[in-house]
């Protein structure tokens, strides 16, 4: 069986020039085509405002996921609900609720454990009908989630090395893990890296048959070093890499 494989399509990244990184409503559905053409299963992106911010703002959101959803049909849509798009807790609780009315909601948010009052999030976003990725940056995060009553209602689990050492983020990695695993060994997991660790992550992951993602928010390099320009290419080095990673 092929392991998922999603796209992280921007971050929190601003757009530069000389790298295609998509942020209006019609580049991300143009690079959600491309991504999922080259192999991505699973999309995750950032709805950004018209200064290239991320933003929670309920229209934006809606716009980005409907643009995307009309592109690339069927496929999962997922979106940020970082605190640096909103560091107000109660603000950032009240702009993810209004994504409730949304006419084109997303499939799911991820929702970071580590930052502040992440479960009552994570549980406004279940009762809205939209699906939690619980992102884990570290073993206390995961230790935290792991206690939290809820755990097993989330679509997955996001294991998240945020090390910038390719020889260190791989083992960040497993020990982020082994802490869901003891309390819940049956979780949907993914695992990534970022920057000197995404490559190196992605590949201890894939050969375990984790999911895993790539993309510009992750990394701007392919798998040799050479810069990458575009989402489609970071995918195509994956999806291509032991036979689409099966």
């Amino acid at each position: 069986m092929a392991v998922l494989l999603q796209a992280c399509l921007n971050g929190a990244r601003r757009p530069v020039p000389g790298l295609d990184l998509p942020a209006t409503p019609g580049e991300l559905a143009e690079a959600a085509v491309a991504a999922v053409e080259a192999g991505a299963d699973a999309l995750h992106l950032h709805p950004k405002d018209a200064t290239g911010a991320d933003t929670l703002d309920a229209a934006a959101v809606g716009a980005a996921v409907a643009a995307v959803r009309s592109a690339v049909k069927g496929v999962e849509v997922g979106v940020t609900t970082g605190a640096w798009a909103a560091p107000d807790p109660g603000a950032r609780a009240r702009l993810v609720a209004a994504w409730r009315d949304l006419p084109a909601r997303p499939d799911v948010a991820s929702v970071n454990w580590h930052e502040d009052r992440a479960p009552e999030l994570a549980s406004l976003l279940l009762e809205a009908g939209i699906g939690v990725e619980a992102g884990l940056w570290t073993p206390g995060a995961a230790r935290a989630f792991s206690a939290w009553p809820r755990a097993g209602e989330v679509a997955r689990v996001l294991v998240e090395s945020t090390l910038d050492d390719a020889r260190a983020a791989p083992a960040d990695a497993a020990a982020i893990l082994a802490q869901v695993r003891t309390a819940h060994p049956r979780a949907r997991i993914l695992v990534h890296g970022e920057s000197a660790g995404a490559w190196p992550v992605l590949r201890w992951a894939a050969d375990r048959g984790y999911a895993v993602r790539i993309g510009l928010e992750d990394t701007l390099t392919l798998p040799d070093g050479a810069p990458a320009t575009s989402n489609a290419a970071l995918v195509a080095a994956v999806a291509g890499r032991a036979g689409r990673l099966g």
